[in-house]
C-alpha cells in the first residue's frame, strides 16, 4: 500500500487511541463518582450519629444518589458513549483497517520500526 494510505490510516488509529484514553477517563469518572456517592452516604450517617439531623437530611434528600447530568447517572453516560460515539468510531477504524491495510494494525508503526529500529542480535 502507498505511503499516503499508511499515513492516513495511522492518523485515524492515532485519533482512536485518544478516544480509548477518553473512554478510560469516563470509566474512571464513573467509578470515582460512585465511590464519592457511597462515601457521602457514610458521611450522612456520621452526621446523623453526631446529632446533625437537619444537615444530614438535606444532604440525603438533595445529594445522595443525585443525577450527575439531568436524568442520568454515570453508568448511563458511559453506556451512551459506548453505544454511540465509541462504537461508531471503532466501526470506522475497523472498516479502514480491513479495506485499506488488509486488516493489518499499526501499519505506520511497523514501517517506523523497520526504518528506525537498531538491529539488535537478540530479536527474532
Amino acid at each position: 500500500m502507498n505511503d499516503a494510505t499508511v499515513e492516513a490510516v495511522g492518523k485515524l488509529s492515532e485519533a482512536f487511541e485518544v478516544v480509548e484514553d477518553a473512554r478510560g477517563s469516563l470509566y474512571r469518572f464513573h467509578r470515582m463518582s460512585g465511590t464519592a456517592d457511597f462515601t457521602l452516604g457514610e458521611a450522612v450517617d456520621l452526621l446523623r450519629g453526631a446529632g446533625h439531623d437537619e444537615l444530614a437530611d438535606r444532604l440525603d434528600r438533595e445529594l445522595v444518589g443525585r443525577n450527575v447530568l439531568p436524568g442520568r447517572w454515570t453508568f448511563q453516560v458511559v453506556e451512551e458513549y459506548d453505544d454511540d460515539y465509541y462504537a461508531t468510531f471503532r466501526r470506522f477504524v475497523t472498516e479502514a483497517r480491513e479495506t485499506l491495510t488488509g486488516g493489518e494494525r499499526h501499519t505506520h508503526e511497523a514501517r517506523l520500526k523497520e526504518q528506525r529500529h537498531t538491529q539488535a542480535t537478540d530479536e527474532p
